[in-house]
């Protein structure tokens, strides 16, 4: 059993309480936002800030981890760090005073993922296929808390969100005080300089193919709640349906591990870009058919299930020995932190005029902008 002597519960359950903390933000917020009385503009520029600390928090640790190790030292610090720095958000709700307090607080909450990422890889060695496997728990994770939260935003209003999101960090923080340092038993000897691997065609293409993708994903994550609440759907049904979208997200990483060799990398990137761009085109097109709506939640496995696993594998393969923290750190930087904050910015600016319609279709040209670069630049893998 592959598994076997990988710390799996402990792993598991980190990605449980990071995802749950997802699963407070992503979908609702917007809503919170929008609750305290920002625009549509404002909303868009306050998740910008959330998204933009990805651009560089996630290599400053990168740096020191790589450079000193104890990653799960690096975790510990700033998840706990995260969970003090979210609840100044408590004292004040002026755009400048939850700027601020975004800015700091997620500084240290996007430390953590990609040095645990690298830590859960170094954990599976020469299994690292089965990633899926432990990864599925964060979904769980998301999908239990839109459930419950969505429930609760029926009887509570939207002040409620701050309180769940410190619950959830306490949660990451907690757990992360369990998970052993992963062993160097698993890494290349030798590694190659950082700027010659960033040099390379299929690299750049790759995170070309990441920034686009992230960037598509935009006004999904910053308005969808606020999209369906305008189409007259209950909060606790919207719940439901990002619940309904990660569902389809388990289901996948419970066959990656066998999908992924079978089919390669290459081909896997490339049918989630183009089942993503037709994710956009139906929610943007469809908002009042719920049927279509619930297929294009399904397709959720794909935009960034399969990816997410695909692309985590691309850099395990192409970023080696200490240039894996690194590598896992630019994956997030360049994808969520550079084209989420980009994306969310545009969906700000366009959401009003000219609208959501417009602002989905855009999301599915550039996410099929994003396959036509794989099918050109990247190699078999």
């Amino acid at each position: 059993m592959p598994l076997k002597h990988t710390p799996y519960w402990r792993l598991s359950g980190f990605y449980f309480c990071y995802f749950a903390s997802l699963g407070v933000l992503v979908p609702y917020w917007g809503l919170y936002l929008q609750w305290q009385g920002f625009s549509a503009k404002e909303i868009g520029e306050l998740t910008a800030i959330l998204l933009a600390t990805r651009i560089i928090a996630p290599n400053v640790w990168g740096w020191i981890a790589d450079h000193h190790g104890q990653r799960m030292r690096i975790v510990r610090f700033a998840s706990l760090c995260g969970v003090i720095a979210f609840s100044i958000l408590l004292f004040d709700n002026s755009y400048i005073w939850i700027a601020g307090t975004m800015l700091i607080f997620s500084f240290f909450w996007n430390a953590s993922l990609p040095q645990f990422e690298a830590t859960t890889l170094q954990h599976l060695g020469d299994h690292s296929h089965h990633y899926s496997k432990i990864r599925l728990w964060g979904s769980i994770g998301f999908i239990a808390t839109v459930a419950i939260l969505g429930t609760l935003l029926e009887q509570f209003d939207a002040n409620i969100v701050p309180y769940a999101m410190l619950i959830a960090m306490s949660g990451i923080w907690l757990v992360s005080l369990s998970v052993p340092e992963s062993s160097s038993r698993h890494m290349t000897l030798t590694t190659t300089a950082l700027l010659t691997v960033l040099k390379r065609p299929e690299v750049i293409a790759f995170l070309a193919i990441c920034f686009l993708v992230q960037i598509s994903h935009g006004p999904f994550y910053t308005f969808y709640t606020i999209y369906l609440e305008q189409h007259y759907y209950s909060r606790s049904l919207i719940g439901q349906l990002w619940a309904i979208g990660v569902i389809a997200e388990v289901i996948v990483f419970l066959f990656m591990h066998q999908w992924l060799p079978a089919l390669g990398i290459k081909k896997v990137l490339l049918i989630s870009t183009l089942l993503g761009s037709a994710r956009w085109f139906i929610i943007g097109c469809y908002p009042d058919n719920l049927p279509l709506l619930i297929f294009a939640q399904l397709l959720h496995a794909a935009s960034f299930g399969t990816f997410h696993v695909a692309a985590i594998a691309w850099v395990h393969q192409h970023f080696t020995g200490k240039n894996q923290g690194r590598g896992q750190a630019l994956y997030s930087s360049v994808g969520f932190g550079a084209g989420g904050a980009v994306g969310s910015l545009f969906s700000g600016y366009l959401w009003l005029a000219p609208g959501p319609t417009f602002t989905f279709s855009l999301a599915a040209i550039i996410s099929l902008i994003a396959c036509l670069i794989g099918w050109r630049w990247l190699a078999k893998s």
